[in-house]
């Protein structure tokens, strides 16, 4: 079975004597597919009314847990985007019924931003559609060839994360 990336691999290990066709061939194919899902993610997010933005701020606000609120310090923090456009981005989004904000009971000087009901259906309907791509990507593969990719790139993830942070950051609470 030969694929667009082997005749990448032929055309190049032409020109580069050092290449090594199983490297190439993974990191590539890796690539490829990591760019693919991410169109997918696009496009759902897109048929669902939602820009990439949108939904981050939305799955911060889902990883916090119940009650699903947060301070706009912190969701700045978290999604490393500076204030002034995080408070443009939260206008936005209270606007369209997905989150609101409120001052917090217990400390009127602090405001708690917190996802709607729309917030939670807009949010489980793009992960749902994620997880439709990511399984229908992988349907060729049998649940036993599955769990061994799992494996094998768990096995290069923790050789990479040695001697550098985590490459998925922890889910933090606020």
């Amino acid at each position: 079975m030969e694929d667009s990336i082997d005749r990448h691999i032929a055309h190049w290990s032409g020109e580069l004597a050092d290449l090594d066709p199983d490297v190439e061939g993974a990191i590539t194919r890796m690539q490829t597919l990591v760019a693919l899902l991410r169109r997918r993610r696009e496009d759902a997010l897109k048929a669902r009314r939602l820009k990439g933005w949108e939904y981050d701020i939305l799955w911060r606000l889902r990883s916090a847990g119940p009650p699903y609120q947060a301070t706009p310090t912190w969701l700045a923090q978290a999604l490393g985007t500076h204030p002034a456009t995080l408070t443009s981005r939260l206008d936005r989004l209270q606007e369209s019924g997905h989150l609101t904000r409120a001052h917090d009971p217990s400390d009127r000087r602090r405001l708690l931003v917190a996802l709607t009901d729309q917030g939670h259906a807009a949010w489980e309907g793009a992960i749902g559609d994620q997880a439709a791509a990511e399984h229908e990507l992988l349907a060729p593969l049998t649940g036993t060839e599955r769990a061994h990719l799992a494996g094998l790139l768990r096995k290069v993830v923790t050789a990479a994360e040695t001697d550098g942070p985590p490459l998925m950051p922890p889910v933090e609470r606020p």
